[in-house]
C-alpha cells in the first residue's frame, strides 16, 4: 500500500527552508554592512567639502596651490597673453578637445585639480613645459595655459573642480556655480 504524502511535513519543511534562507540573508547584510558603510566619506572629508580662498594676493602670472578634499588645487591668475594662447588653440590640436571658455568662469582665473590624469602625479609649477602650462616630470605630460593635455601619455585634461566666485576676491572651491542672474526665470 502506498503512503499518502504528509502535507504537514511539506509545509513544515517549506517553512524551515524559507526561515533559514531569510536568517542567512539578514545575517549576510549584518556582516557586510560595516564594509559597505566604510565606503562613505569620512567626517574630515565632508568637512573639507568646500574651501574658501582669498584671491587678492595672487599676482598676474602667478600660480598658487591650495588643498581641497586632500587634493592639491592650482589657482592661476592668467596674464592676457596666457588667456589669448588658451583661447586661440585649435580644438583639433588637442588630445582631449575642450574650449578654454568651457574650463573657466572668468578668463583671468584658472582653477584646476593638480593631479596628472596619467598616473596621479602632481605637475610641476616650476617647469611650464612646451605650452606654457605645466609639465608632469614623472612621464613627460605637457599641459597648456588652460590645463589641457597637449603632449605626453596623459589621456585627459587636468580636472576643473566645482567652484563659485562669492566676490571679486574670494572663490569657494567645492561649491557648485549658481545660475547667472541674466538667465531667464522659469514660469510655473
Amino acid at each position: 500500500m502506498a503512503h499518502a504524502p504528509d502535507n504537514a511535513n511539506v509545509t513544515r519543511r517549506d517553512f524551515l527552508l524559507v526561515a533559514s534562507q531569510t536568517a542567512a540573508a539578514v545575517g549576510g547584510v549584518i556582516v557586510l554592512w560595516p564594509f559597505i558603510d566604510q565606503m562613505n566619506p569620512a567626517a574630515d572629508m565632508l568637512a573639507l567639502r568646500e574651501v574658501e580662498f582669498d584671491l587678492s594676493a595672487v599676482q598676474p602670472g602667478q600660480i598658487v596651490t591650495t588643498e581641497w578634499q586632500k587634493k592639491p588645487v592650482f589657482i592661476r591668475r592668467r596674464t592676457p597673453e596666457e588667456i589669448k594662447a588658451a583661447e586661440d588653440t585649435q580644438l583639433s590640436d588637442l588630445k582631449d578637445p575642450q574650449a578654454d571658455k568651457d574650463r573657466v568662469q572668468r578668463p583671468e582665473w584658472l582653477i584646476l585639480v593638480a593631479t596628472c590624469t596619467h598616473l596621479g602625479c602632481i605637475p610641476s609649477n616650476l617647469f611650464k613645459g612646451d605650452y606654457g602650462g605645466w609639465l608632469c616630470p614623472c612621464h613627460g605630460s605637457h599641459y597648456d595655459t588652460s590645463g589641457r593635455i597637449r603632449k605626453g601619455p596623459a589621456p585627459r585634461n587636468l580636472a576643473v573642480p566645482p567652484y563659485q566666485f562669492v566676490s571679486d576676491t574670494k572663490v569657494v572651491i567645492g561649491a557648485e556655480p549658481k545660475a547667472s542672474a541674466s538667465a531667464p526665470a522659469e514660469k510655473g
